[in-house]
């Protein structure tokens, strides 16, 4: 059995997808890994209060599973005394996982230079990392000082397709206006923007409501990359965590 790893969870004050977050949590927790939260100053997070009682007429909010996952994760010391993002030290963690979520309050921590930072120096140590959703756009957005260019040039990987978040928008709009488009251009477009060719970019299989499972993967989809795991959206949370759990085992003590 591989040594317990520090994973280092970076979140928004609110607004985060919920299956993103727990379905992680409660899979690393549970295989005897410590999970470390860090919000921008501190405060204890909360996750987009919709996906856990339903978006539209009590759907496309998370699967029961998850919901009770956040339960538990919201009880724990972890997640109510987050580290803040300037507090973090990079080498101290062992692994980086960049999660979701579509709701307005994600801007804080997609769009923050700071963290950005963090993850470009987190990303220097050629240690495993994870991003699932929006959590590829900081990643997309973190920019190699030795470069100027993207973390993400030269890497291969997959985010929330254009297809998803359009058909998400143009579904709920009537009644949520721009609630699923985060920002004017799509998560898509860019992170293909990113790469170092657009073939890097690997959308998989069409999908619109089927979500993958604890026991059940045939419906998800992730695109790993060496040390890399990169998932569309909260259908491919079970099968994500498995294969950053193989990262981790795989590492080096």
């Amino acid at each position: 059995m591989a040594s317990a790893r520090r994973v280092l969870v970076p979140l928004p004050d609110h607004d985060f997808d919920v299956t993103e977050v727990a379905v992680p949590w409660r899979l690393l927790t549970d295989a005897g890994h410590e999970v470390v939260f860090a919000t921008e100053k501190g405060h204890m997070p909360a996750a987009d209060p919709l996906l856990l009682t339903g978006v539209l007429f009590g759907q496309l909010g998370a699967d029961p599973e998850p919901k009770r996952f956040y339960g538990d994760l919201t009880l724990t010391q972890a997640f109510q005394k987050p580290l803040t993002w300037d507090a973090v030290t990079p080498s101290d963690f062992d692994a980086l996982l960049l999660p979701g979520g579509h709701a307005p309050g994600m801007r804080q921590y997609l769009g923050s230079g700071a963290l950005q930072a963090k993850v470009a120096a987190f990303w220097a140590l050629q240690r495993p990392v994870a991003a699932i959703c929006h959590g590829v756009l900081v990643l997309a957005r973190t920019k190699d000082p030795a470069t100027g260019r993207s973390v993400l040039h030269g890497t291969r990987t997959t985010c929330l397709p254009k297809y998803m978040e359009r058909s998400a928008y143009l579904l709920t709009a009537w009644k949520l206006g721009r609630y699923y488009r985060t920002y004017p251009a799509y998560v898509e477009e860019e992170v293909a923007a990113a790469l170092a060719d657009p073939s890097h970019f690997e959308r998989g299989p069409r999908v619109l409501s089927k979500r993958g499972t604890a026991t059940d993967h045939a419906p998800a989809f992730v695109v790993e990359d060496g040390r890399y795991v990169s998932a569309r959206w909260p259908g491919d949370a079970y099968l994500f965590t498995e294969r950053f759990l193989k990262r981790l085992s795989d590492s080096p003590d």
